[in-house]
């Protein structure tokens, strides 16, 4: 068998995964969900989510990958045939590499929105702009597919530029530099906040109690939002725990990767809401918070292009250490099975997802009118497809083949907990995390209804 790369320690494993899970939903989607879900109330259910699937799921995950010791698809047909059942069961990590690969042709173009912006900020285009003037601005780059290509093609060409280096060289060295640098850019921005920012009114949006607000509707929206929000789903944890020595306890490193994960949210959205409220904006959801309200707030305070600058850069950082994970399990997959080079693979598979990329941001501007399914476009439909159906659907799987397929003694041997813990994995994997899952699919399907 041909060496495998290995993490040098746990460390750079939790910096690794920790970097795949923090990305831009941390950023401006969970604050936003916290703030119109009851605030304290909301956290306490999405705290609940990440402890009862969030982390018996990644626990698995990461199990699977490290048993396996290949990239997903390869590690799934291993396993099914260590458990004497159906080879079927790679098209499961087939299906997670796919996904990824799905979500990087978006998530590169959205990355290169925010490089954009910290170009802009440094320029000091935000200074004393106007709301109409902000609104313009991000309607300008979305409607310049010559400026988009740019962009995109610069996130590209950086990520892809990390994965050809390796894990050790490339992974491991990238991640060991940008999560610390991107929770020191963070602690910066909660202390500036905190000082010019309106942090009474932050805390109030984000962590007044009102139980009134928690709906089934809230509680699924949690849900969702903890599963996804630790990269679950889709080969990246899988083929990052292919990497991980046996000497590290899967259980501790996976607490600490959710933590961390949560905390950065949290510690994020009372940076942005306070900066946010002492200009006296409207709080928003998605794109229209981070590229509309936030340049009119750095615009109009001390410091703002350096913080604006500042903003950016951590925003950067989360995307692109979540889109070297997205790409890394395909690259496993090539490498360990053909003859090619990891350098060649990246650049050839790299072209492929920059191409699907021009079509993403072409359905901006010039491919405005193409619907592909529901009248959705292009982009509409990779978020959709990806991130309410194959990631949901993949951890589903996954749990259940390790819950119900897998020898029990094999996963223990993994795992290695004591039979109280074990026993308590077993439930929330087998049973609690399933059922989960199946209500989001059901929710989803009413909604379409």
């Amino acid at each position: 068998m041909a060496h495998r790369s290995a993490w040098k320690n746990r460390w750079t494993f939790m910096l690794a995964t920790a970097g795949s899970a923090i990305g831009l939903g941390n950023i401006w989607k969970l604050p936003y969900m916290i703030g119109v879900n009851g605030g304290s109330a909301f956290v306490l259910v999405f705290i609940a989510c990440i402890f009862f699937v969030g982390i018996p799921l990644m626990m698995t995950e990461i199990l699977l990958g490290r048993r396996a010791q290949k990239n997903p698809l390869d590690g799934m047909a291993t396993l099914a045939n260590e458990a004497k059942t159906s080879l079927h069961w790679k098209w499961l990590g087939g299906m997670g590499m796919v996904t990824g690969l799905l979500i990087l042709g978006f998530y590169s173009v959205i990355g290169g929105w925010v490089l954009s912006y910290i170009i802009e900020a440094a320029r000091g285009v935000f200074t004393n702009v106007t709301g109409a003037q902000s609104t313009a601005n991000f309607d300008a780059l979305l409607a310049s597919p010559l400026t988009l290509l740019c962009w995109h093609t610069v996130f590209m060409v950086m990520t892809m530029g990390v994965v050809a280096r390796g894990v050790n060289s490339g992974l491991e060295k990238a991640n060991n530099i940008l999560i610390p640098a991107l929770f020191a850019i963070l602690l910066v921005l909660l202390g500036y906040s905190m000082s010019v920012g309106d942090m009474a009114a932050a805390y109030q949006f984000m962590f007044s109690l009102d139980f009134s607000k928690i709906t089934p509707v809230a509680v699924l929206s949690a849900l969702g939002h903890a599963f996804f929000s630790l990269s679950l789903g889709m080969g990246a944890v899988m083929v990052y725990g292919s990497y991980l020595k046996r000497d590290i306890s899967i259980a501790r490193t996976t607490v600490y990767i959710a933590l961390a994960d949560t905390m950065l949210g949290l510690l994020v959205g009372l940076a942005i809401y306070a900066l946010v409220f002492a200009n006296h904006l409207e709080p928003s959801a998605g794109p229209g918070l981070i590229f509309q309200s936030l340049p009119i707030a750095f615009g109009h305070m001390p410091w703002g292009n350096l913080i604006g600058t500042l903003f950016f850069m951590l925003v950067a950082f989360a995307a692109w250490t979540s889109a070297i994970s997205l790409v890394e399990p395909a690259i496993a997959w090539i490498t360990e099975n053909t003859k090619i080079k990891r350098a060649s693979a990246t650049v050839g598979l790299g072209i492929m997802v920059w191409l699907l990329g021009v079509a993403v941001l072409l359905s901006f501007n010039e491919w405005k009118g193409v619907k592909i399914v529901f009248g959705l476009s292009i982009f509409e439909t990779l978020d959709k497809l990806t991130s309410t159906i194959l990631l949901p659907l993949g951890g589903l799987l996954m749990a259940i083949f390790a819950g119900y397929w897998m020898k029990k003694d094999h996963v223990q041997d993994e795992l290695n907990l004591n039979d109280a813990h074990f026993k308590w994995w077993r439930t929330l994997n087998n049973i609690v995390a399933p059922i989960a899952i199946l209500a989001v699919f059901l929710y989803l399907f009413e909604v379409i209804k």
